[in-house]
């Protein structure tokens, strides 16, 4: 006996007099509060997941203004990060200046299949005739979907709000484009009385013009929470369960973008995937407003743990463009951010580095050399003892195997007393690499000499 499962579910705009702002949930004079339903709903990874791009929209806006040149530069790098396996799906573009339209006509006419240019507007008619000027085939447009944005920015009713969106959507499949709806604000919106009759609507559009039209789910204040049985509008699962059940949205259609303002945002990301969502939009770094948008080099890890391959992505590219946000863009990296940071695979630890030195998989995530050109490092001070020196030389000069420095040897102790006298003078930092190597040329002279002619 098969069971019938209900396909569509009658949900009509509310069209109130009175904004509903949750103000049980978010009191604003206090934290916001997370409540509980107790609803549990089914995990549902779909077959394909993508991650998208929005360093040039989102993590422009937070930063000075990037020029034509860096965009092309950092666009070139993603093609080559992704490098044609299509998980850097797509990336957007601002279109407001000269500037961006250069170089989203530059970045058009690479010719890349991954990632494509795509752009974002508001949803209104002026902005869209951007869109149509440089033909871009997809354009983001934001449509508020809280009652915050549409009573107190926007200053109209929910249905003025609903048509106004409609009538875009309408213009963009007149002409050929597929529209990608940004419903900002969704996690303090009224989900059963805005997002769903809007959806559904949205769903039927889509239907008679025969295009996809995507939805965007925007936790835009970063109040989404991943775990289970949590109450609308903050449960990232119940929002993405709730726009393929109650609207009947196909996962390929549904993406999450996230900010990090409650240090959620990986977790948020990698929860829509599991629960129905195909695409993640992130940014390099995860620069954006405020605290930030979800790390794309994060995703590119939570893809890979929950896939089992990054397909051909060249990973180490991640590193290069670290390196290009740090020099070229004068961007100051926090040194432990994870993959990227200057800090973020050092240790420190006298007892982790004993085991880096017998076996650099006890204390390190992954073999970072081979997969990001960032070999494991670990870092001299007073806690160090025999075994962090011994394990400096060996990571620091990456020697294999037979070559490397036991902390038996009693080179290693001679260097461990010029250690210990510098704390013992008063000394409170670590000890630098340039001071180390100046060490060695004393010490172990050959390391160093074989060291500069390779």
């Amino acid at each position: 006996m098969s069971i019938i499962k209900k396909s569509s579910y009658e949900h009509y705009l509310q069209d109130v007099d009175v904004p509903n702002l949750y103000k049980d949930i978010f009191p604003y004079s206090d934290v916001p509060k997370v409540a509980f339903n107790q609803i549990q709903v089914p995990m549902d990874l779909p077959e394909n997941i993508w991650i998208t791009d929005t360093t040039f929209r989102d993590g422009q806006q937070s930063m000075p203004p990037y020029s034509a040149e860096q965009i092309i530069r950092i666009f070139d790098y993603l093609h080559e990060l992704d490098n044609n396996s299509g998980i850097i799906k797509q990336t957007e573009f601002f279109l407001y200046t000269e500037k961006d339209r250069r170089a989203a006509q530059v970045c058009m006419e690479r010719g890349y299949k991954f990632p494509e240019v795509t752009s974002w507007i508001r949803a209104n008619k002026e902005d869209f005739k951007l869109v149509k000027e440089m033909c871009i085939k997809e354009t983001g447009m934001l449509m508020s979907c809280s009652d915050y944005h549409i009573f107190k920015k926007l200053n109209v009713s929910r249905q003025k709000a609903m048509d106004m969106y409609l009538s875009i959507v309408e213009e963009a499949l007149k002409n050929g484009i597929r529209p990608r709806c940004h419903l900002e604000d969704i996690t303090r919106a009224d989900f059963y009385g805005f997002v769903v009759p809007f959806v559904n609507r949205l769903m039927e559009l889509s239907k008679e013009a025969n295009v996809p039209i995507k939805v965007r789910v925007c936790d835009t204040l970063g109040l989404g929470v991943p775990y289970g049985g949590t109450a609308l509008p903050r449960s990232v699962q119940g929002l993405i369960h709730g726009l393929r059940t109650n609207c009947a949205v196909p996962s390929e259609c549904i993406e999450w973008h996230g900010h990090n303002d409650f240090n959620a945002v990986v977790s948020n990301s990698t929860t829509a995937w599991l629960y129905g969502a195909s695409s993640i939009n992130t940014s390099l770094l995860g620069i954006g407003e405020r605290t930030g948008n979800c790390p794309l080099e994060s995703m590119i890890f939570e893809y890979a743990q929950l896939k089992g391959t990054t397909g051909n992505m060249k990973l180490h590219v991640i590193t290069e463009l670290a390196e290009y946000f740090s020099k070229e863009m004068k961007y100051d990296i926090p040194p432990r951010t994870p993959f990227i940071g200057s800090q973020f695979n050092v240790t420190r630890a006298g007892i982790h580095a004993d085991g880096i030195l017998k076996d650099e998989e006890i204390y390190n995530i992954f073999d970072t050399d081979k997969i990001l050109g960032r070999p494991v490092v670990v870092a001299v001070n007073q806690y160090s003892g025999l075994a962090g020196i011994a394990a400096w030389i060996n990571t620091y000069y990456r020697l294999k195997d037979g070559d490397k420095i036991d902390k038996k040897d009693p080179r290693v102790a001679e260097m461990k007393e010029w250690v210990d006298e510098q704390y013992a003078e008063g000394r409170t930092t670590i000890i630098g690499n340039n001071e180390l190597e100046l060490l060695m040329d004393r010490i172990m002279p050959e390391i160093n000499e074989k060291n500069r002619a390779s």
